[in-house]
C-alpha cells in the first residue's frame, strides 16, 4: 500500500502591441522572445525527429531519376543478368524467407487492452468529511490531537465530499471482521467484472489468464478463487493473486499478463486490482498512521487483455512498455511505507517522513530508463548533450530536463495524494491539464490505490480527448519501494464505455480546489 501523500500543506496584467513590437509593463517576460524559442526548439525537434526520413530522400530521388532514364534495351539487359544469376537469386530469397520466418515467430506478439472497468460503489457508502470525522470521534479509540490531525489532513487532501468508505466502517461502532472484509472484495470485484463482461460480451470461460493484485487483505481461499467460483471459470486457467505489493501492483499485474500472453496463444487475460479497506483501518493515535484513514477509499477496476489478432478492431489500446523500478535494496526505501503495530498493538500502516525524497529517486530511475524507449530523438540528443557539458566542462550546468509532453499525450499519474501530484507535475514541467485526470479522480473517488490510474483513464476517455494513436503513460507508486510505469497507445479515437464511473457526473469536472 502506497500513501502517497504525505502530510504536507501547499499551500492580470497585459501588454499593448503595434506592428510586431511588444511594449512590456511591470517587468513582465518578452513574450516575443519566448515564442520565437518555443518555435525554434519545435522545429530542432521535427528535423530531429525526421532525419532519417530526410536523410533517404536524396537516394529515393536518385533511384527514381536513373529509372526514368531507362529504355527496354536496359531492361532486356537487366533481365538476362538476372537470368545468368539464378542460383545467387535463389539463395537470396532462401535466406530472404528464413529470417522472414524468424522475425515472425520470435517477435512479441501485441498486447491489446480490449475494454475496462471500474467499480463505483452505492452513495449510501459516501463519507463526507462531516460524517467521517463525526465517525471517527464517535468510536471512541481517538484522542482529540488525533481528530484534529485528521480534520486537517481531510482539509489539505484534494479529497471531495463523495468519496465512499465500506460498510463497516459506517456502522457505530466499526464491525471490521473478516466477512466484512471478503463482502467489501466481492462488492468491488464482481462489481467490476460485471460490467466488463457485460460490455465486451466475452463468456467468462474463454479467459485464460486471471491476475488479481490487492495488497493488505489476502485470504484462503485467495481473491483470484473467489473469482473462478463465482465465474464458474474454467479449470486450466492460470490464475495468481498478487499481495503487499502497494499502489503500483496494478502495473506490475499488467506486466505479469503480457509475459503470459506472450507464451499462450489465442486468450483472453483479466487483470483486477483494488484494495480492501475494512480489516485496514487504523483505530490508534500514531499520527503517521493515520494518514491513510483520511485518503485511502473503495474503489477497483477490471482489465480486459488480449493477444487474438481478430480483437485488435475492437480494442482501444495497444500495450507499448512496461517498466518497472524496484528500490527496495535501500533500508529506507524498504521501510518508508510499512505495515506495523504501534506502542498500543494497533496495526496500521507507518508513512516515513523521507517519503517524497525515495517516491523522487524512484521515479527519476524509472524515467531514466522510460526516456530513451519513448523520447523522441531530438529530446535524448539535448539531455545527452546537457549531460556531457555538465560533466566534462561545468559542473555548475543545470541537467537538461527532458519534455515528456512530446512522448505522451496523457498522463495518469497514481492518485495517492495532492503532494505526489503536485511533485510530478513540477518535476515533469506538465501543465495543468495534463494532471487534471488525476486531481479529479483524487477529489471524486480518493486514493482507490492500483486501480486509481483506471479511473484517471476513464475520466480522461470520458472528456472525449483520446485520438487515434495518442499515447497514455499510467505512472504508480507502491510500498517497497516502487515506482512502474505502462505506456498504451491508442487504436481508435476512444469513447467511454457504458456504465463508467464518470457517467453521470463528468459535466461537473473539472471542480475549483481549495487552495
Amino acid at each position: 500500500m502506497n500513501q502517497g501523500a504525505v502530510a504536507t500543506a501547499n499551500g492580470g496584467s497585459g501588454a499593448g502591441s503595434v506592428g510586431v513590437q511588444i511594449q512590456q509593463s511591470r517587468g513582465l517576460p518578452d513574450f516575443l522572445q519566448s515564442v520565437n524559442l518555443k518555435y525554434v526548439k519545435l522545429g530542432y525537434h521535427y528535423l530531429i525527429s525526421n532525419l532519417l526520413t530526410l536523410c533517404f530522400i536524396p537516394l529515393i530521388a536518385a533511384i527514381s531519376i536513373e529509372a526514368s532514364q531507362m529504355n527496354l534495351d536496359d531492361l532486356r539487359q537487366l533481365w538476362l543478368h538476372l537470368q545468368y544469376n539464378l542460383v545467387s537469386i535463389i539463395i537470396c530469397s532462401a535466406i530472404l524467407v528464413f529470417g522472414l520466418t524468424v522475425f515472425v515467430m520470435t517477435r512479441p506478439r501485441p498486447v491489446y487492452l480490449v475494454d475496462y472497468s471500474c467499480y463505483r460503489a452505492p452513495d449510501h457508502l459516501k463519507a463526507p468529511y462531516g460524517s467521517f470525522l463525526e465517525h471517527s470521534r464517535l468510536t471512541g479509540d481517538f484522542d482529540e490531537s488525533s481528530l484534529e490531525f485528521q480534520r486537517k489532513i481531510l482539509e489539505r487532501s484534494g479529497l471531495g465530499e463523495e468519496t465512499y468508505v465500506p460498510q463497516a466502517m459506517h456502522n457505530i461502532p466499526p464491525t471490521p471482521s473478516m466477512s466484512a472484509a471478503r463482502e467489501e472484495a466481492e462488492d468491488v470485484m464482481y462489481g467490476a467484472l460485471d460490467i466488463l463482461f457485460r460490455n465486451t460480451n466475452v463468456n467468462p470461460k474463454d479467459i485464460g489468464i486471471l491476475v488479481v493484485n490487492c495488497s493488505l487483505f489476502n485470504p484462503t481461499p485467495s481473491l483470484s478463487a473467489m473469482i473462478v467460483n463465482k465465474y464458474k471459470l474454467r479449470g486450466n486457467i492460470r490464475s495468481f493473486n498478487l499481495g503487499g505489493m502497494g499502489c503500483s501492483a496494478g502495473v506490475i499485474a499488467v506486466d505479469l499478463a503480457k509475459d503470459l500472453l506472450q507464451v499462450h496463444r489465442n486468450t483472453y487475460a483479466v487483470v483486477v486490482s483494488t484494495e480492501n479497506i475494512t480489516q485496514n483501518w487504523y483505530f490508534g493515535n500514531k499520527k503517521s498512521m493515520l494518514i491513510p484513514n483520511c485518503l485511502f477509499r473503495v474503489g477497483g477496476s477490471a482489465v480486459l487483455l488480449s493477444n487474438k489478432s481478430k480483437d485488435r478492431k475492437r480494442a482501444k489500446y495497444k500495450l507499448i512498455h512496461v517498466v518497472r523500478t524496484h528500490k527496495g535494496a535501500d533500508d529506507k526505501a524498504f521501510r518508508c511505507v510499512y505495515q506495523e503495530q504501534d506502542a498500543a498493538g494497533k496495526t496500521g500502516v507507518s508513512l516515513s517522513k523521507d517519503l517524497m525524497a525515495i517516491a523522487g529517486g524512484a521515479l527519476k530511475t524509472n524515467i531514466t530508463t522510460l526516456g530513451p524507449l519513448v523520447l523522441p530523438i531530438s529530446e535524448q540528443l539535448l539531455f545527452f548533450t546537457t549531460l556531457l557539458v555538465k560533466k566534462l566542462f561545468n559542473a555548475s550546468v543545470k541537467p537538461y530536463i527532458p519534455d515528456f509532453k512530446l512522448a505522451f499525450d496523457h498522463f495518469c499519474i497514481h492518485a495517492g495524494g495532492r503532494a505526489v501530484i503536485d511533485e510530478l507535475e513540477k518535476n515533469l514541467q506538465l501543465l495543468p491539464i495534463h494532471v487534471e485526470a488525476s486531481r479529479m479522480t483524487l477529489h471524486r473517488f480518493g486514493n482507490t490505490s492500483s486501480s486509481s490510474i483506471w479511473y484517471e483513464l476513464a475520466y480522461i476517455e470520458a472528456k472525449g480527448r483520446i485520438r487515434n494513436r495518442n499515447r497514455v503513460w499510467q505512472i504508480a507508486f507502491g510500498s517497497g519501494f516502487k515506482c512502474n510505469s505502462a505506456v498504451w497507445q491508442a487504436l481508435r479515437n476512444v469513447k467511454p464505455s457504458s456504465n463508467g464511473p464518470w457517467e453521470d457526473c463528468i459535466d461537473n469536472y473539472p471542480v475549483k480546489l481549495s487552495t
